[in-house]
């Protein structure tokens, strides 16, 4: 994860569904973003080209415009799990990175933090919060209004389905499907859309917490909730994941709460790469 601030890169496009396809096949044949035949070999204006060599990066699919392993997993054409994003849990998969990974700044200050108010919110309210925390940690010099405006914009249309329908092109946005964000027209503000998401897959979810955890085996509980945010879930939610994953995998995990401590054991050490396999293998 980087500690840097990113709030542009994506020349204001949202993912598109087969940008990820594309840009990974053009990293592995060995092509180059800066070359000027890149726009004709992606299909796609010079702009697209640049915001495609982003998204591949923020989503943990290329780094330094070389293929990782995520990259491969998902994608290579000889066993990619889920080549064209088929299965709602790859979705889950890239937006659990997209957060986690903290290369996109706002994607997981917007889940780990603003949604911690469990409030609708405005745009304006969401820039508020960017400015208002930059300046918390010493860094109001590199806030942008205009920056951080485009990237709510393009957050907006990665989340919340289009008002206004000009064309299919709305609809292509990545991470739709996973029906996280709601725009109300009577108040004109947006709700994170906890009953009405797609469901989270439970081995996505896993892959997640023993992602997240680190060398620790006793997972604290304001870790689990962080995580609980990432995949835009209520506390009782949340806890009622880590139940499921006990009761299906007693041998790996353990969920306690005792005396009011609230935390999950990881009882055997598995890769999380692991825990992805057992899933796509099986379906």
């Amino acid at each position: 994860m980087t500690n840097r601030y990113i709030f542009s890169g994506h020349e204001s496009f949202p993912c598109k569904t087969l940008w990820l396809k594309k840009g990974y096949d053009f990293v592995v044949q060995g092509k180059n973003f800066n070359n000027p035949d890149a726009v004709i070999d992606l299909g796609v204006g010079k702009n697209m080209v640049a915001s495609i060599r982003y998204w591949l990066k923020v989503f943990g699919i290329c780094e330094n415009d070389q293929p990782t392993w995520l990259g491969n997993y998902l994608f290579n054409d000889d066993n990619g799990k889920d080549k064209y994003l088929e299965d709602l849990a790859t979705l889950w998969l890239l937006h659990f990175h997209l957060v986690y990974r903290n290369d996109a700044t706002l994607y997981n200050w917007f889940f780990t933090g603003t949604q911690r108010g469990r409030k609708p919110f405005l745009r304006d309210d969401l820039i508020t919060y960017v400015k208002r925390r930059m300046i918390s940690e010493g860094k109001e010099k590199q806030f942008n209004y205009n920056t951080v405006k485009r990237d709510v914009g393009v957050l907006m249309q990665t989340y919340c389905m289009p008002r206004k329908i000009q064309s299919h092109e709305d609809f292509s946005s990545l991470l739709l499907d996973l029906h996280l964000l709601l725009y109300r027209e009577e108040t004109k503000d947006y709700l994170f859309n906890y009953e009405g998401k797609a469901i989270v897959i439970p081995e996505i979810f896993l892959y997640g917490l023993l992602t997240i955890k680190g060398e620790d085996n006793s997972i604290p509980f304001d870790t689990l909730q962080e995580l609980g945010l990432i995949f835009c879930m209520t506390d009782l939610e949340m806890i009622d994941m880590l139940r499921l994953l006990t009761e299906r995998y007693p041998n790996l995990l353990h969920y306690s709460d005792v005396a009011g401590i609230r935390q999950v054991q990881i009882i055997k050490q598995v890769e999380p790469c692991n825990i992805l396999s057992n899933y796509y293998e099986a379906v």
